[in-house]
């Protein structure tokens, strides 16, 4: 080998893997996110009087500092895993989809008004529950898909809209039609059956939900990374007239990650309905589907960082009841901390970005 030969294998083995700093980078902007987000919360938190390290320190312990609180955690996570999906699928195609919630709320619905005639099915009961949960998720949300490429209309909007919709058809059903005459404080749907019910993982407290959250996210990283569909899905979301060009079907493929991404989401919903509720009822729209929002941006649409960011979001959710005790703050603070984690997403990327660019210009040649 030439010296010459020698020099560029040096030079290419010392150079990094491009996965690998790409994936450096997006560690390195997501963690700068959170700092300015606990920045930004720290903030709000000395202008209302309050010790910022003394609320962080509550925050750890409700989400993470003991057994019942790492159980309040993993209750949280389990349908935050789905509903992420539920924006991460259809952004593969492109689309920002944000209405999550009404799939969840009719994954919900659909499971608890099919499974009050499935109690003779044993625990059989929940597979077609869990069917009719994402069925009526997928369907959903994937109007939203279709109603992109065949009106215009815009997914976000849509999807928005069809949440509305969700939320009055689930209040009218529920106080109407599927109504439990012996609900009479909180209508509800009738309970579902203890053969209809979702188990404890061991008696640990928490439901079988969140190994079914796990492995969506698993499947949903292989389905993306590791198939020809998610191939042509990454192609058509990056530049559909090229997908077009090469005879993809790019409204299809939309169609088609919105309706997985709406199952996901109803299949939380139906996880929610046996596993914690045991009936359709008010209690079901909890903001899980707004919320997987938030879990899909911190992960940056990637389904495997989708799990430890449903612990993160999850664990500051379960903390709202500890800081409303020990230091009075309203429950909803939690809500301000999740904001300024969306907003710091929103502005660190571009300005990480600008950063990055700005060092390799200086960089000498």
């Amino acid at each position: 080998m030439s010296a010459t030969s020698a020099s560029a294998v040096a030079v290419l083995r010392a150079a990094p893997d491009p996965r690998l700093a790409a994936a450096l980078r997006a560690l390195a902007g997501t963690v700068g996110a959170l700092a300015l987000a606990a920045l930004l919360f720290g903030a709000f938190l000395v202008a209302a009087g309050h010790d910022p390290l003394a609320v962080y320190a509550l925050l750890w312990k409700g989400a993470f500092g003991s057994a019942f609180a790492w159980q309040n955690t993993l209750l949280r996570a389990a349908p935050l895993m789905l509903t992420a999906l539920c924006v991460v699928l259809p952004a593969r195609a492109g689309l920002i989809v944000i209405g999550g919630e009404g799939a969840v709320l009719m994954g919900g619905l659909a499971a608890a008004a099919l499974g009050v005639h499935l109690g003779g099915l044993g625990g059989m009961a929940l597979l077609p529950m869990a069917l009719a949960g994402a069925l009526a998720g997928g369907v959903w949300i994937g109007l939203v898909g279709l109603l992109r490429e065949r009106r215009g209309v815009n997914e976000a909007i849509g999807s928005l809209l069809l949440a509305y919709i969700a939320a009055a058809l689930f209040k009218h059903l529920v106080e109407g039609p599927l109504r439990d005459p012996a609900s009479l404080n909180k209508p509800s749907t009738p309970a579902l059956p203890d053969a209809a019910r979702l188990g404890e993982l061991a008696g640990s407290g928490v439901h079988a939900g969140l190994v079914i959250g796990v492995l969506a996210c698993v499947l949903a990283h292989l389905l993306i990374h590791h198939t020809p569909w998610g191939f042509g899905l990454k192609v058509a979301g990056g530049n559909p007239r090229a997908g077009r060009m090469v005879g993809l079907p790019v409204g299809r493929l939309a169609i088609a990650a919105c309706g997985l991404g709406g199952a996901a989401a109803g299949l939380a919903g139906m996880i929610e309905v046996a596993a914690v509720h045991g009936a359709a009822n008010s209690a079901l729209a909890a903001g899980y589907g707004y919320a997987g929002i938030l879990v899909a941006f911190v992960a940056r649409q990637q389904p495997l960082a989708i799990l430890p960011t449903a612990l993160l979001v999850g664990g500051v959710a379960a903390s709202g009841g500890l800081l409303q005790r020990r230091l009075g703050l309203p429950d909803a603070t939690v809500n301000v901390l999740q904001g300024f984690l969306f907003l710091s997403i929103l502005v660190a990327e571009p300005l990480f970005q600008a950063v990055a660019q700005r060092i390799r210009r200086r960089r000498p040649r």
